[in-house]
């Protein structure tokens, strides 16, 4: 790295004075949001806030720091995560940054000084307003940078800015083994990556030596488990890749059975009683489960498919026919893969490279891992989000507008920011350092467009949504290259300019006419389009005179940890998650509360306030609208989300991913959620409907595919249902239940026991804990109030229920952590001296227990300790005994007590059922419906993730699965 990142050093010197001479002048740069005179900072009101992030599973503190400054309208979520994720400098250090302040100076003003140096600016009263402008739009959460900008600039180490990587392979071990570096070391900085294998040629040719070559399937395995190898070396989640191959390369139908085969391989281990969830301790002996596959089709492939033809799959070195295949069976398969894991998703060649503006350059013949990259191997894209919702006016007289010149004049300056960044940045290899800056590709793109369609009274699938999001989207990217035109004449055009001056300049007119043709809706979307007219001119007028200073300007990602920073409610181009979220409040504490776009969007509607009133509080009763007093049922849709009973239609998304893909560089990182009742041939119509709707990229997921997504907790209403759909399914998804049973074990005749007379808020009573002679508790009895009362009988039900739960195997810890903590009446002062207060019978009943029967490092981990343990924290800061003072024999009497075989397979392999409380709004959402997400626990928090694009975000800690 250290040869590398001085060689980037190096040769950034040189390019940096290259451009800089050639500027004649600089940009004269305009304000935007800011006063002449006064900092932004001065205008916002600023408060002091403590973080402390803990992981509710065990009740262990994962981050803490106290006294951080932040404006006082910036949410609990957004300061815990720039906190946690973004503030630099050893905790407790005077180094560690502790105001919002530091962290954006740190890089607005590095981005100012390198502007300056390369002469972007035509003064310094220009470059004063530009960081001016940058401040306030990142201080009032306008737009934000990808992470590695918070992560790198400004600091000492290497100043690497991309989030997304393509590398390349060539046909040769050295190459090969040159990927797995390569690869390794862009995980390790917390980065992903994509490739195609395709050059690697087949298991069905001849190496030099006579013998087989062992393929690209083979060599993934290696790929695999070095990726996963350094996920567990330290990193928080798991290696994002993504692994590509052509649709005509021989070992196709290997490629995309692989992950079938492993999903086969993981509910047979399942079965036996391994721990296969996804973080289980035996997942990690399943192959290829760090990478998204892909499979790159042609228009070749998709006619042969519509005409039911044959199709040749070619040779790598002679690029000959050596087998043909039918190509409707080949899709299918694709399409039976998919039904069964989620992988492969698919990918458009022809499409993707007919919008490629450096073609004599080399072909597009991949993409990052979460697919909304796509550019020339060893190449990389830093990405900037904007928050479409900062752009929505709404007047006093309930009139919405977007304001379209404010985002215009927002992206100018954020092109321009990127731009600048590419001529300081760091890289993690040299080809990568020297094709990035050779034609500087950037990443614009938004975060809130669910939640703007919801805002202005949109459905998300609707005509008038989809006309929306493409004019914003059009507006976008058209201004980008408009900018990029400007820096040309500033700085210089991309090296590879102009050598794909006639192709760029040919997909600045595909972009223009798309923009000319795309149907205007209503008051909202027309001024936008017209707007984007003005552009796509600008840009055909400038882009001929100037050339452009970027080969790449626009992409659609996933926005995770930074749609989380600037408050956003829905991240890329998704839609909503659910109507109810979960939110965090200021000193503790949280609370459920309607999107505050449900009302906006009703009053769009031109419903009168109490008529809001009246359907709010439905929604908050009920997690959705039908059935809202007064709610049209014309108006439903607008309320529809990506999950619950209304969900939006798999259709629905590849038709807005559609009205948006014309007028992006790039394709759009987005996952198309599917029912777990979807067919194979359902799915089939969506990767061909992709194709005519002229996407470059799509994935999609059917609930519970993966055994290691917890099934649903909802009940199925028709049995009949889930025969069909068992059998529509393919063959191969077909797997063979084996049921576990749980064995009581009952107590023996002579038992020891402990009686506990206790008072909880006045009230009196007495427990009897009786337990197995060396194997933990096994019986409750608990006694309260007369014989006959009301109370007595509801306790001695109590009392049988978990005792009876206790003899079938479930876990003591498992009680501790569902009843501690319940409130209700009587709640008080207790004569306990290790359990002072209680906020319930039941609250106190189980703490003693714990105390009574539990490990201390079972019991720690869930914030029980006694008197003793609490006055040894105080005086020494830890409530662990000294070693001497350890009873061995005592921890191993009060173990929990194992479970028979069939019972520890039942533990492993039972779904977990959904939350009883939430912890974010995903598993609100699950308690609402009664199922449960297709998302994997945080490895931070252990909170469950909900997704982003094609990846997932934890909304407790902003940890990505991916991009962000």
């Amino acid at each position: 790295m250290t040869d590398t990142a001085s060689g980037s050093a190096r040769s950034r010197a040189k390019g940096g004075k290259a451009t800089a001479d050639k500027a004649a002048k600089g940009l004269r740069v305009e304000r935007i949001h800011t006063t002449p005179g006064t900092h932004p900072y001065d205008e916002v009101v600023w408060e002091r806030r403590d973080v402390v992030m803990t992981n509710w599973r065990d009740g262990s503190v994962n981050f803490e720091q106290r006294g951080v400054e932040f404006p006082d309208f910036w949410s609990v979520n957004a300061v815990n995560i720039v906190t946690s994720k973004y503030f630099r400098g050893a905790v407790g250090t005077p180094q560690r940054e502790n105001s919002l302040k530091q962290l954006i100076d740190r890089v607005v003003k590095t981005y100012r000084e390198a502007g300056e140096k390369y002469g972007y600016f035509a003064s310094p009263a220009d470059a004063e307003i530009f960081e001016h402008e940058l401040a306030y739009a990142l201080l009032h959460q306008v737009f934000s940078f990808n992470s590695p900008v918070w992560f790198n600039v400004g600091t000492k180490q290497p100043q690497q800015v991309s989030a997304c990587f393509i590398l390349s392979v060539e046909d040769s071990m050295e190459s090969i083994l040159g990927w797995y570096k390569e690869e390794g070391m862009i995980f390790k900085g917390g980065s992903g990556a994509g490739l195609n294998l395709s050059r690697i040629r087949s298991s069905k040719e001849l190496l030099s030596s006579g013998g087989n070559a062992s393929g690209p399937v083979s060599f993934m395995r290696g790929a695999d488990a070095s990726a996963g190898t350094i996920k567990s070396g330290g990193a928080t989640r798991r290696a994002a890749k993504m692994v590509v191959l052509d649709v005509d390369h021989p070992d196709v139908e290997a490629f995309i059975e692989t992950k079938v085969k492993e999903e086969e391989k993981i509910r047979a281990l399942r079965d036996a009683g391994f721990d296969m969830d996804l973080g289980g301790d035996d997942i990690t002996s399943v192959q290829y489960q760090n990478a998204n596959n892909s499979v790159r089709v042609n228009d070749t492939f998709m006619k042969a498919y519509e005409n039911g033809e044959k199709f040749g799959l070619r040779g790598r070195l002679t690029n000959e026919v050596i087998e043909e295949v039918d190509a409707r069976a080949l899709f299918r398969k694709l399409a039976e893969a998919a039904w069964a894991c989620a992988d492969p998703g698919i990918q458009y060649d022809d499409t993707i490279n007919h919008w490629h503006t450096s073609p004599e350059s080399g072909r597009i013949t991949a993409s990052n891992p979460c697919s909304e990259y796509m550019h020339l191997d060893n190449s990389s894209c830093n990405l900037a989000s904007l928050n479409l919702m900062k752009f929505l006016r709404d007047d006093d007289q309930g009139h919405q507008t977007f304001e379209a010149e404010r985002f215009a004049k927002v992206v100018e300056l954020v092109i321009t920011a990127m731009d600048i960044s590419i001529c300081f940045a760091d890289f993690p290899t040299q080809k990568i350092g020297e094709t990035t800056r050779a034609f500087r590709q950037l990443g614009i793109g938004y975060a809130n467009l669910g939640a703007l369609l919801m805002a202005t009274g949109h459905a998300y699938d609707s005509d008038g949504g989809r006309a929306l999001a493409g004019a914003i989207t059009s507006l976008m990217t058209g201004t980008s290259y408009k900018r990029s035109a400007e820096l040309a004449a500033v700085v210089g055009a991309y090296d590879g300019y102009a050598r794909n001056a006639d192709a760029h300049q040919r997909v600045m007119k595909q972009h223009s006419d798309a923009n000319a043709v795309a149907r205007r809706m209503d008051d909202l979307d027309t001024p936008v389009w017209a707007a984007a007219t003005e552009s796509w001119q600008d840009v055909l007028r400038l882009g001929e005179k100037n050339g452009f200073r970027n080969a790449q300007a626009s992409v659609l990602a996933p926005t995770g940890t930074i749609g989380l920073m600037m408050d956003c409610d829905t991240t890329g181009v998704e839609p909503d998650l659910a109507l109810v979220k979960f939110k965090k409040l200021v000193g503790g504490g949280s609370m459920q509360i309607v999107n505050n776009t449900v009302p906006k969007a009703l009053k769009r509607l031109g419903y009168q306030p109490e008529q809001v009133e009246a359907i709010v509080a439905h929604i908050a009763e009920h997690g959705n609208v039908v059935d809202a007093p007064g709610l049209k049922p014309a108006h439903y849709e607008v309320f529809d989300c990506a999950m619950g009973d209304r969900a939006i239609s798999p259709m629905g998304h590849v038709r807005m991913m559609a009205a948006a893909q014309p007028f992006l560089s790039g394709a759009i990182s987005k996952t198309v959620n599917m029912p777990e009742s979807a067919t194979v041939e359902e799915i089939e119509e969506i990767y061909y409907e992709g194709w005519k709707l002229g996407l470059k990229a799509l994935a999609i997921y059917r609930d519970n595919c993966k055994v290691g997504q917890p099934l649903s907790a909802k009940k199925k209403d028709d049995a009949a249902a889930t025969a069909t759909a068992a059998t529509e399914a393919p063959a191969a998804a077909v797997e063979k239940v084996i049921e576990y049973r749980p064995v009581r074990k009952r107590l023996p005749k002579g038992r020891p026991g402990i009686t506990t007379s206790f008072t909880v808020g006045g009230a009196e009573g007495y427990m009897t804990a009786n337990s197995y002679p060396d194997d933990g508790l096994g019986e409750v009895f608990l006694k309260m109030s007369k014989q006959g009362s009301t109370l007595a009988g509801m306790m001695d039900a109590f009392s049988i229920a978990v005792s009876v739960g206790l003899q079938y195997g479930v876990p003591l810890e498992t009680y501790v952590s569902k009843f501690t903590n319940m409130r209700f009446e009587p709640a008080g002062l207790t004569d306990d001296p290790d359990v002072r207060m209680a906020q319930s019978i039941v609250d106190y009943i189980f703490r003693r227990l714990a105390l009574d029967f539990l490990p201390f490092e079972t019991r720690s981990a869930l914030g029980i300790h006694s008197a003793e343990e609490r006055q040894r924290h105080l005086d020494t800061g830890s409530y662990e005994p000294e070693g001497e003072d350890v009873d061995v024999e005592g921890l191993a009497q009060s173990a929990p007590r194992q479970l028979s075989a069939p019972q520890a397979a039942t533990a492993k392999a039972d779904p977990a059922p959904a939350p009883k409380q939430a912890h974010n709004s995903t598993e609100l959402l699950e308690i609402q419906q009664g199922l449960n997400a297709d998302a994997p626990l945080c490895f931070s928090c252990g909170t469950k993730m909900r997704r982003a694009g094609s990846c997932y975000v934890c909304e407790g800690c902003g940890s990505t699965s991916g991009c962000s």
